[in-house]
């Protein structure tokens, strides 16, 4: 049993290092990008602000992530009750949407969602774009090869 243990601790002082150099090196940071373009569509349909504030910090979180750098096409589609997100009468989101805007981020909100809710295009912000249903543009994104992401 002695001599078990002895070998043991010998193993772990052989590999030690080789491990420690790894994990200084970066080798065991997750996956690496190889592509040379990323493409996700975030899809948000809750008026629950800790899901919106959620939604909004994992696109920033996926556009910081120094893998993706220059590298990724998002787009939010926001329908349902998340039309709050894009309210003028809601501005506490303003300067992040704006933000994620200036990054590139394309800010979609369903006209049929403004059509069944009565919205009009006047009482959001005049950053936003628009499409027809947020289902059809999902729809057409995934089989573009967009990842589809629902916080």
């Amino acid at each position: 049993m002695k001599k078990l243990t002895y070998l043991f601790a010998l193993v772990l002082l052989a590999i030690a290092p080789a491990m420690a150099q790894t994990s200084e090196t970066g080798a065991f940071h997750g996956a690496e990008a190889t592509k040379s373009r990323y493409r996700a569509v975030y899809q948000l349909n809750t008026a629950d602000t800790s899901v919106i504030s959620h939604a909004l910090a994992n696109i920033q979180n996926a556009l910081n992530d120094p893998r993706l750098k220059g590298k990724l096409d998002m787009e939010l589609v926001v329908y349902g009750g998340a039309n709050i997100l894009y309210r003028k009468d809601k501005p506490q989101y303003e300067q992040q949407l704006q933000n994620l805007q200036k990054q590139g981020v394309i800010l979609a909100m369903c006209e049929n969602t403004m059509r069944m809710r009565k919205i009009k295009r006047e009482e959001l912000f005049p950053f936003i774009s628009y499409v027809p249903t947020a289902n059809g543009e999902l729809i057409i994104r995934q089989e573009d090869g967009w990842a589809v992401i629902r916080p």
